[in-house]
């Protein structure tokens, strides 16, 4: 699965942000048709992305589009129909409340993929949980369909759907964001926490995306470049931990072939909960 330390939202009609966000190195951009469209350019935002994905080189940058909620029906089919034929990574269901919009979304990638002669599944989706009823409902949406790769955090719009306010503390959402840990972590998928918003604060930024990466969460989004290279190198493991989970992998693999489950290393005892803790820090090591 792609590493997804940080994901970039750029508009999906400014195709200056778009060409800019090509050359940044950051894990993700998400194209958006969504919130950051007015709805008279909706159009123009689907043409735009359309042709971005056809023309530019984004090199190693996985490329996302964020289409309009499964609920505004006729948005998200003609985003959809306009974009899938351009082949982006993955799909972005914004406002997710049940498996519905998922399964929906599946069968049109499905199709796309068919006509467009891709293979079955290289396109992922990313359901967005911005609501107390996609809360509520975690369950059937983190097991729906075969495309789903990330539960991604709204907290923005999750705190409106409650009415919380946000804090510096962000204990409002800490249970929910456990929640959405949780669930991924039970279904094999990332989770992606919600954005900082003032992006000149780099001093908040560090302390919120220290306390994502210990929650256990994969990545966290991002609104503006300047918060690229905080978030990614928070979720880079150090070369000591890298060094350290190398060491713990090849020595079980060395025991195992001697048909050894425990072992100690360095006097201490390796179980298999800290293999599994040194290959996860081995898969966030890779791009």
């Amino acid at each position: 699965m792609k590493s997804r330390r940080a994901l970039l939202y750029v508009p999906g009609d400014d195709l200056y942000k778009i060409q800019k966000a090509a050359t940044l190195g950051v894990d993700s951009v998400c194209l958006d048709l969504e919130d950051a469209v007015a709805p008279n350019r909706k159009e123009l935002a689907r043409l735009t992305v359309r042709d971005a994905l056809g023309s530019l080189d984004f090199g190693s940058t996985e490329v996302l589009v964020r289409i309009n909620s499964f609920y505004e029906s006729s948005l998200a089919s003609e985003d959809l129909h306009t974009v899938l034929p351009a082949h982006p990574h993955g799909i972005v269901l914004p406002k997710v409340e049940s498996s519905e919009p998922l399964l929906w979304v599946e069968d049109f990638i499905t199709d796309a993929e068919k006509e467009t002669g891709l293979p079955a599944g290289c396109t992922a989706t990313l359901a967005m949980i911005e609501t107390a009823r996609g809360v509520l409902n975690l369950g059937r949406i983190a097991s729906a369909g075969s495309c789903l790769q990330a539960l991604v955090f709204g907290g923005e719009d999750f705190l409106t759907d409650i009415g919380a306010q946000r804090t510096v503390e962000r204990m409002e959402v800490f249970h929910t964001r456990s929640e959405i840990i949780l669930h991924a972590a039970a279904y094999e998928l990332q989770a992606i926490d919600m954005i900082t918003v003032d992006f000149h604060d780099i001093e908040t930024l560090q302390r919120e995306v220290a306390q994502s990466a210990q929650m256990g969460f994969s990545g966290k989004q991002v609104i503006h470049p300047a918060q690229i290279q905080t978030v990614q190198a928070a979720f880079t493991p150090s070369d000591e931990e890298i060094a350290w989970a190398k060491g713990i992998v090849a020595a079980f693999d060395e025991y195992q072939r001697q048909g050894r489950g425990v072992f100690a290393l360095e006097g201490r005892l390796v179980e298999l909960p800290h293999i599994r803790a040194a290959q996860r820090i081995l898969a966030r090591a890779r791009p």
